[in-house]
């Protein structure tokens, strides 16, 4: 009994939030933008094991964004940045080289290419002319196929060797929208990216005493946009079925 309640309670729900997306997506502007950014790609694993930002190098992504409803936004991205870590960055509380990484002394460096599928939410109608102040703050999460090329260096036997790989990483982070006009868009962004890989930096099949296989790599990728707007105006059904009232 009380499971057939729930059901019934989750189907109600389920109900009511497609009868919502539905609507807002009867009300959304039929719009669509492409842009372009710059920004910073960082790396984390073994030879990064936190978020550094001396480890940012620069980086460049351009994008399509599709609304398909008022809060949902699509979008393509792609984005190229370089890649660059070492070991000697790796410092504990006192400025000292933590002891692994001094025993390693190992470095990497290279790019990355990424081709992304995204989904954003917006919590403001940003592109309601009737506000005084149109922004967005959003959300985003995607799915990440990419293609990296680096090199790693260092003293201990086997550390040197470079490498080419198709990879598969999860993106997700945050990010503003500023509506500079009708047409013009400005947005700041960023993301972390969860690559299914331990490979990034080539270290992982190295001795266990200095690699940890268990521990995937992560990158950042984050930046500055600017974006155009179109808009395609729906013709009223009155209009499509009798041309003429257009003349």
């Amino acid at each position: 009994m009380v499971n057939t309640t729930l059901q019934k309670a989750l189907l109600v729900c389920l109900a009511q939030m497609g009868s919502a997306f539905f609507a807002l997506h009867a009300q959304a502007q039929n719009t669509s933008e492409v842009g372009i950014g710059l920004g910073g790609l960082a790396y984390k694993g073994e030879l990064s094991p936190e978020y550094r930002l001396s480890n940012n190098r620069p980086a460049v992504f351009a994008f399509y964004r599709k609304d398909i409803s008022v809060p949902i936004t699509l979008r393509a991205n792609v984005a190229y940045g370089m890649l660059r870590a070492a070991d000697t960055n790796v410092t504990g509380e006192n400025g000292n080289v933590l002891p692994l990484a001094a025993a390693r002394q190992a470095s990497m460096s290279g790019n990355l290419l990424e081709l992304a599928g995204i989904a954003e939410y917006n919590f403001l109608d940003y592109r309601n002319r009737r506000d005084k102040v149109h922004f967005t703050p959003y959300v985003f999460v995607g799915v990440a196929p990419f293609l990296s090329r680096v090199r790693t260096t260092g003293p201990q036997p086997g550390f040197t060797a470079a490498n080419t790989m198709v990879g598969f990483a999860f993106p997700a982070g945050v990010g503003m929208k500023l509506a500079l006009s009708r047409r013009w868009n400005l947005g700041i962004e960023a993301g972390a990216r969860k690559a299914f890989t331990d490979m990034l930096d080539n270290v992982s099949e190295q001795s266990p005493a200095f690699a940890n296989s268990h521990d995937q790599d992560w990158y950042y990728l984050g930046g500055l946009s600017v974006s155009y707007t179109f808009y395609k105006i729906q013709c009223p059904e009155s209009y499509k079925a009798n041309p003429k009232l257009l003349r």
